[in-house]
């Protein structure tokens, strides 16, 4: 259902309001740049400091401004189950493909707890769910026999994960214990090439925001089997994939798009600031490097 370069797009913020303006622009040009879905309210979109009608807002306008020119899976997670349900109730209702669910943070629950949380959310919303295990965000790991059971009872709800993981391995587990219609995304933008050559099929991605051309041609390239083309694409981006996490996430990405495009501003939402200088450091480097801007 899923594949190809997915930006978890970064929410714009002006004068601490979501602006909305630049959100419909980014869209337009990750949609133009080849991006083939995008993902509102992702970890990327800052959805821990969205109010909930920010959160709906952003992804009711995301939906809005695709209109079915890419599927829009929404970003849904909650550590409290009953505000994921009502994300994707909402979701649901303005037209997003799938929810985005991350494994609850903060609670800590366990691999009993997370499969009573997921269970919850499929008998109760019938939207596709793409699992997102990041547990150096959360803490809580979602462990591959727990998504292998979660693909077992509802084999057409659980259809895809975003695996920030970093555990290679675990490709191939879900494979063996699942099947290969099973959608596995990287979730971490390094190792997009590795993921994919044991079998993933692409990557949400923090860079794509930044580079989307160049990340949807990395993910062609990989679908293809051209190994050379994917290589010196990677090659390109890799400290571009670092530079986005030089400092927290998203700041450098912000301060990135701003250099890229006059039009966003470098504006987080507390607890984030904007990035060090010496984040910003890798991220002109990264840039230049890239072909995106040029040396100074």
């Amino acid at each position: 259902m899923f594949s190809g370069s997915i930006p978890a797009l970064v929410t714009p913020f002006r004068d601490g309001a979501f602006d909305e303006q630049a959100f419909r622009r980014l869209v337009d040009w990750q949609i133009e740049s080849g991006s083939s879905a995008l993902v509102p309210c992702g970890t990327t979109g800052e959805n821990s400091t969205l109010s909930n009608a920010e959160h709906h807002r952003v992804i009711e306008l995301c939906v809005e401004q695709a209109a079915g020119r890419v599927p829009v899976i929404a970003g849904c997670g909650s550590n409290d189950t009953m505000n994921a349900l009502l994300h994707m109730n909402f979701s649901k209702k303005c037209g997003a493909s799938a929810a985005l669910l991350v494994a609850p943070y903060y609670n800590r629950p366990s691999q009993e707890g997370l499969l009573a949380h997921f269970t919850y959310l499929a008998e109760n919303n019938d939207l596709p769910i793409v699992l997102y295990n990041v547990p150096g965000r959360t803490v809580t790991d979602l462990l591959p026999e727990t998504v292998c059971e979660l693909a077992r009872r509802f084999p057409d709800r659980f259809i895809a994960i975003k695996d920030a993981s970093g555990d290679l391995s675990r490709v191939t587990d879900h494979r063996m214990g699942i099947g290969k219609h099973f959608v596995q995304l990287c979730g971490d933008d390094e190792l997009a090439l590795p993921f994919n050559a044991a079998g993933g099929v692409g990557c949400i991605s923090v860079t794509a925001n930044v580079a989307p051309k160049l990340c949807a041609e990395f993910q062609a390239a990989c679908a293809a089997n051209d190994l050379e083309e994917a290589r010196r694409l990677n090659d390109l981006l890799y400290p571009l994939h670092y530079a986005m996490f030089e400092d927290s996430s998203p700041g450098p990405c912000k301060y990135a798009l701003a250099q890229v495009h006059g039009w966003i501003e470098n504006e987080l939402r507390l607890p984030l600031v904007p990035c060090s200088d010496k984040a910003r450091t890798a991220v002109d480097e990264a840039l230049v490097h890239a072909g995106l801007v040029k040396a100074a």
